[in-house]
């Protein structure tokens, strides 16, 4: 490679991992933008984040040229379109849920859970093998679960459902025939109708916030869209220039923000217990790292030993 095209490729990466940032603090930075949308309800947020992401991914998609890709959607592809809108649904539900009635660090669970979720997932539903390690930090996993259970005097269901509803959101996208601008403009068109039917039932019955509270909480609610679209755009910049490994460790930056805020800010209660059971999670993340950044580069040496292939000299 020229020292011109290492060049390009290293700027490329830069230009991936700011992205990949950039995502990942935005996503870490919900909690606070959430907080800011009362008196409305988590229901009522929920509803105007999906029309809003639903404008603004049609003007995104007019843009790049994909509006005709939607006319020509198989059966296949439509049902995926249906699940992942409800995965992706339930997953923004819950953790709306969570912020505005003060479980930030519990949401923020979640998403320290979901690689591990994720490799669970793929273990059983698409039959993947999992090696010694990866087992272990599973199994450090659930005995963080048992543990914060035990803390909480219940399951820490909002984590849970978070983790297991990304996690089935991730493993839907990674097989749906679409790309993520079709795929994220189609889970709109699906989730419209059910939030346009809610917030018109608000509206007519005299609940609604979109009006009445200021023009800056109306415009709140509208950016909803926008808040949630940057960052999904940023992320699929990110994923087209650098290494799902690199990926997976910056994805950390998310739940670590967002337990600060809920620790540092909002001042939620983590007795000695609760610590506990995220130790446990934060060692079995340190083993599924070092894990997967220790099979790539064994793969990278692996490539670099072949042969080369062509003609002698």
């Amino acid at each position: 490679m020229s020292e011109a095209a290492a060049g390009v490729g290293r700027s490329d990466r830069d230009v991936g991992v700011a992205a990949a940032v950039g995502a990942y603090a935005l996503w870490g930075m919900f909690p606070i933008f959430f907080g800011l949308l009362a008196p409305a309800g988590p229901v009522e947020i929920l509803a105007q984040r999906m029309l809003w992401t639903l404008v603004v991914m049609l003007g995104v998609a007019a843009v790049v040229g994909r509006l005709s890709r939607l006319r020509t959607l198989t059966l296949r592809a439509a049902l995926m379109v249906v699940a992942a809108a409800a995965a992706i649904s339930v997953n923004w539900g819950v953790y709306i849920y969570g912020v505005t009635s003060g479980r930030v660090v519990e949401a923020a669970l979640g998403y320290f859970v979901n690689p591990l979720v994720s490799v669970l997932l793929g273990m059983v539903v698409l039959r993947e093998r999992i090696n010694r390690w990866q087992a272990v930090a599973l199994g450090f996993g659930a005995l963080a679960v048992v543990v914060l259970t035990v803390d909480y005097g219940r399951p820490p269901w909002i984590a849970l459902v978070l983790a297991l509803s990304f996690g089935g959101y991730g493993l839907i996208k990674k097989t749906i025939p679409l790309d993520p601008v079709t795929s994220l403009t189609a889970e709109g068109i699906v989730t419209a109708p059910f939030a346009l039917g809610y917030l018109a039932w608000l509206a007519a019955s005299g609940a609604s916030t979109f009006v009445g509270h200021g023009i800056v909480h109306t415009l709140l609610l509208m950016s909803a869209g926008a808040v949630t679209a940057v960052p999904l755009l940023l992320f699929g910049a990110a994923a087209q220039r650098v290494p799902l490994v690199t990926l997976g460790i910056i994805q950390y930056l998310n739940p670590a923000l967002q337990m600060t805020w809920g620790v540092a800010v909002l001042h939620e209660d983590m007795p000695g217990s609760r610590w506990a059971g995220f130790v446990l999670i934060w060692l079995a993340l340190v083993v599924f790292t070092v894990d997967a950044v220790r099979r790539v580069r064994r793969s990278r040496r692996q490539v670099g030993d072949r042969p080369a292939l062509g003609l002698s000299t």
